[in-house]
């Protein structure tokens, strides 16, 4: 069911209307959440609302056992086999034909093929995002950051609310488990979040990355050695755009709808395109995945704690593995190889600079003869198009088609095929987004949400019509839905 339909329209009224007449009464009105929540995953495959459920019990177990018990090794056991369970059952949906085929062809290689016993799996959509819900609720109630739920019915609706259950953001229990013990209340301030947010996120989607798709990102990555380099150089940055208004208009719309029902939900995007570094860039990137990565990935790996050498590790395997969690190919375990190493080359440059910063900052050193402003452009123009330099491979469906899409960018001399004014004004448009004052968003939230009711459903009813109306036709997949 996905946000910009009709379907989800219809649903959503029914949740909103019904969701506010049981404020009253806050064990059943989340009762209905929880059940609509459930409704809302099982509309795509009533299958796996089994897996969903038991997924979230054993976290919820988990949680209780901690609670009841003060001895450090059985409290080990317990967060270990939740985290264990929850790793496994993601393993297996998401990597299992990615493993067999690998070493399928690596035997080949070898000379010693077998016949391995390969099946069709489906993999559960949002997967990843709840199995790391899961698990940082398991570990925070470890770390005593939270404590144990009693109740089923929250961490079951935590775990599985509807706005954020199959693209994230990742939400932390320390975040969203309190307000589940404080009566619902829709403020104005919720319904001017949720209506900007709603409205820019289903612009960013519907406008903004279907047409950058079907007119110049779709056509370009199916055949690369088809198209010359001006081509293949705007389908990069027309891909960086798509993914950033793809998954970022999700955010939104997941923030905006947890608002008009009276939760709150933190940003997942901060202009990520304005970062002047790469350690920037994933400050402001899905930043519920990132901090993820960081709090229970990074800082168990030990961090920047134990010099610099094992920090350089740290990094490039937090990264490795983030590029795994991405999907099960080798293009995605490139993606994360390279931020992971770039990042640790950026660390390391970064030290060498401060250890010769007089030198290289007197009057006449490089640095100093760029200045401020002009380091700090520079910084954003290279961190952009690293960035972008990453993203063919995260977008290729094989390291052969990124290899041709390289390999382009020497046939300069062709003429474009794509490359309109149309989708060159779409990414300047964006990009220049990324550069307006910060709280732009809330500053506009604040304002609408002084308006009477009826001009406020005008607004948003309004809003959707043009979006509608200007949209290309059809309703794309989110791109991380396949996460």
């Amino acid at each position: 069911m996905l946000f910009p339909t009709i379907e989800f329209g219809i649903f959503f009224l029914v949740v909103f209307t019904a969701g506010w007449a049981a404020r009253g009464t806050p064990e059943i009105r989340k009762l209905f959440l929880l059940g609509a929540s459930y409704f809302f995953y099982g509309w795509w495959d009533w299958r796996f609302l089994g897996l969903l459920f038991v997924s979230t019990l054993i976290n919820y177990l988990a949680g209780r056992a901690l609670a009841r018990s003060e001895r450090p090794g059985f409290r080990k056991f317990i967060v270990g086999a939740a985290v264990v369970s929850g790793l496994a059952v993601l393993g297996f949906f998401k990597y299992y034909g990615f493993f067999l085929t690998s070493l399928s062809a690596l035997l080949e290689t070898a000379g010693l093929a077998r016949d391995l016993p390969f099946m069709q799996v489906i993999l559960p959509v949002g997967i990843s995002f709840f199995t790391f819900q899961g698990i940082s609720y398991v570990v925070d109630v470890y770390r005593g950051h939270v404590p144990a739920e009693r109740s089923l019915t929250n961490v079951m609706l935590y775990i599985s609310f509807f706005p954020q259950l199959v693209a994230g953001p990742i939400v932390r229990a320390a975040d969203f488990l309190p307000q589940l013990h404080r009566p619902a209340n829709l403020t104005r301030a919720h319904i001017g979040v949720g209506v900007v947010l709603i409205l820019s996120g289903l612009l960013k989607k519907m406008v903004v990355a279907n047409y950058l798709a079907t007119e110049l990102v779709d056509p370009v990555f199916f055949d690369p050695a088809a198209v010359g380099a001006l081509d293949l150089l705007v389908g990069v940055y027309g891909y960086a755009i798509q993914i950033y208004c793809d998954f970022s208009g999700y955010s939104d719309i997941a923030i905006g709808i947890a608002a008009l029902l009276g939760y709150r939900f933190l940003e997942n995007f901060d202009q990520p395109y304005r970062a002047a570094s790469l350690q920037d860039f994933w400050r402001r990137w899905h930043i519920s995945l990132s901090t993820w990565l960081r709090d229970y990935l990074y800082v168990p790996l030990g961090g920047n704690r134990h010099g610099e050498a094992k920090t350089y590790r740290n990094l490039f395997l937090t990264m490795f593995l983030g590029g795994i969690w991405h999907g099960a190919a080798w293009t995605f375990v490139f993606w994360g190889a390279f931020h992971g190493t770039m990042l640790a080359v950026e660390r390391y440059a970064r030290r060498q600079i401060e250890f010769f910063a007089p030198a290289v900052t007197a009057p006449g050193g490089i640095i100093s003869a760029l200045g401020n402003g002009a380091q700090h452009l520079v910084g954003i123009v290279w961190t952009f198009h690293l960035v972008c330099f990453a993203w063919i491979f995260f977008r290729a469906d094989s390291f052969a088609t990124a290899g041709s899409y390289l390999a382009g960018f020497a046939r300069w001399g062709e003429a474009s095929q794509y490359v309109t004014p149309f989708v060159v004004g779409l990414i300047a448009v964006a990009m220049l987004f990324q550069f307006t004052p910060r709280h732009l968003g809330r500053w506009l939230a604040r304002g609408v949400q002084h308006f009477p009711s009826p001009v406020l459903g005008l607004l948003l009813g309004g809003g959707i019509w043009l979006i509608w109306a200007i949209a290309p036709e059809g309703v794309a997949p989110f791109i991380y839905f396949q996460f």
